[in-house]
C-alpha cells in the first residue's frame, strides 16, 4: 500500500481500540434504514464517531477563513468519520497482511483534514485481481439485500429454518466409514478462471448424483455474477431430501450474510482469511456457533494459517492450493502448510483440514491425505461428468459409496 505510516498512533491500533466489530466491519452508510429511522444528533452522541475528534476544517474559498468544528454540518461530520472508519479498517487488515481491499479507494471528503490528511491515494479503483473484484460487488450487493430483508427480519425467519445438521461430524464419519478424507462435493455451473462447466445444469440432479456417489457434504455456490450460482440453488437442495449437510460457498464481508445462509438451510458457511482480518473471523465463529453453523476457514499461506492458528474456537480450516496473486495451483501448498510446527499445533488443536483445488486424481487425493487431510473440496473434476457419481468413483479410484 502506498502510505506514509503513522508511527506515533498508529491507525491499526486506534482501530482495534476504538470501535466495535459491527461498527467497524459495516460503517453505517448515510442513506442506510438506520440513519432514516435516527436521528443524526443521536449517531453522532452515541457511536464510535464521537470518540474520534472533528479538526477544524480549512475553508478552500477563503484562504484566511476557518470553519469550526461547532459550525460544521452533521451531515459532513458524520461523512468525515465514516471515511476515517474505512480508512481505519484498511490499516487493520494491512497489518494483518491482507492486500484484498473490502472496497474501490476514494479520496478524502471536502475540506477534509484529520489523521489521514497526509495518505496518498493513488492506488486507482481498479481490482487487483479476481478475488478483489468479487469483493467490491459483494459489498454492493450485500447493502442492497440488507435494505430489503434487515438482521430484524431474517431473525424471525430463523425460527422455520430448517434443523442444522453436523458438518464435520459427516465428514469425519465418511473419513471412517471409507479410509478416504471425506469428500465435499461442489454443485457449482461455472467459475470466473474455467468459464461454464456444465451446461445442462440442474443443481439438485447434482446433488443427488453426489450423495449416491458417497459425498459426505455438499458445496453450493451461492455467488451469482461470477459463479452463475444462487440462494434459491441452497434452498432447493436442501428441500429436496438431501442428507448431506450443505455448505455455503458464498463470498462472506459482512455478519448479515451468515444469518441469510442459516435461513437459506446451511449447516456451515465459508470464512476467507484472505478478505476478512482477525476481528471479522473471530467475530463471525462466534455468530456461527450461536447459529449452530459450521464455519470452514479458508487460508492460502501461511501468514494466513498462523493468523487463523491464533483465533481460538476454530474447528475446520481449508486449505487453498490456488495462489491469489497469481491464479496456479500447486497442491504441494497443502503439504507445505501441514509440515512442522503448523502440522502440530493442528494436530493438538483437533482442527479437521480440508484440502481445496487442484485435486482431479487418486494421486492427487493420495498426495494430500498423506499430508495430513481429513477432507477435501472438489467441484470441477466431478461436476463436468455426465454422471458425477462416476467422477467421484473416478477421483478416488474406487466406489466409495457403500
Amino acid at each position: 500500500m502506498n502510505a506514509m505510516s503513522l508511527r506515533a498512533s498508529s491507525p491499526a491500533k486506534i482501530a482495534a481500540q476504538r470501535f466495535s466489530f459491527q461498527q467497524s466491519l459495516n460503517p453505517i452508510p448515510p442513506k442506510s434504514a438506520l440513519f432514516r429511522f435516527m436521528p443524526q444528533t443521536h449517531m453522532l452522541n452515541h457511536s464510535p464517531f464521537k470518540q474520534l475528534s472533528l479538526p477544524s476544517i480549512k475553508s478552500q474559498q477563503d484562504g484566511s477563513a476557518m470553519v469550526s468544528e461547532s459550525k460544521a454540518s452533521e451531515g459532513d461530520a458524520l461523512k468525515v468519520k465514516e471515511w476515517e472508519v474505512g480508512m481505519f479498517q484498511d490499516e487493520v487488515a494491512a497489518s494483518q497482511g491482507i492486500r484484498i481491499r473490502r472496497r474501490p479507494p476514494t479520496g478524502p471528503p471536502l475540506h477534509y483534514v484529520g489523521p489521514f490528511e497526509f495518505r496518498l491515494q493513488n492506488e486507482g479503483n481498479t481490482p487487483r485481481n479476481i478475488l478483489e473484484e468479487i469483493v467490491w460487488h459483494k459489498d454492493v450487493e450485500v447493502s442492497q439485500m440488507k435494505e430489503k430483508k434487515p438482521l430484524g427480519m431474517l431473525r424471525k425467519l430463523l425460527d422455520n429454518a430448517p434443523p442444522v445438521r453436523d458438518f464435520i461430524g459427516a465428514l469425519k464419519a465418511a473419513n471412517s466409514r471409507t479410509g478416504f478424507p471425506g469428500l465435499i462435493a461442489e454443485v457449482k455451473k461455472a467459475s470466473p478462471s474455467r468459464g461454464v462447466l456444465r451446461e445442462d445444469f440442474d443443481p439438485v440432479q447434482i446433488a443427488k448424483a453426489y450423495e449416491k456417489g458417497g459425498a459426505a457434504c455438499l458445496s453450493v455456490l451461492t455467488d451469482e455474477k461470477y459463479f452463475q450460482g444462487g440462494f434459491e440453488n441452497l434452498e432447493a437442495i436442501r428441500r429436496s431430501g438431501v442428507k448431506c449437510p450443505l455448505l455455503c460457498k458464498e463470498f462472506v464481508i459482512d455478519a448479515w450474510q451468515i444469518y441469510y445462509a442459516r435461513v437459506k438451510g446451511a449447516d456451515a458457511i465459508l470464512l476467507i482469511a484472505a478478505v476478512l482480518p482477525d476481528l471479522d473471523i473471530k467475530y463471525m465463529t462466534k455468530i456461527c456457533k450461536l447459529l449452530g453453523l459450521t464455519a470452514l476457514v479458508e487460508v492460502h499461506d501461511e501468514r494466513e494459517m498462523d493468523r487463523v492458528l491464533d483465533i481460538d474456537g476454530i474447528e475446520l480450516v481449508g486449505i487453498n492450493n490456488r495462489d491469489l496473486g497469481t491464479f496456479k495451483v500447486d497442491i504441494a501448498n497443502t503439504k507445505k502448510l501441514l509440515e512442522g510446527e503448523r502440522g502440530e499445533r493442528i494436530r493438538q488443536k483437533g482442527i479437521t483440514v480440508v484440502g481445496e483445488s487442484g485435486l482431479f486424481t487418486p494421486a492427487d487425493i493420495a498426495y494430500v491425505q498423506e499430508a495430513g487431510v481429513k477432507a477435501v473440496l472438489v467441484g470441477e473434476s466431478i461436476v463436468k461428468q455426465n454422471d458425477p457419481s462416476v467422477g467421484i468413483a473416478q477421483l478416488f479410484g474406487k466406489d466409495i459409496s457403500s
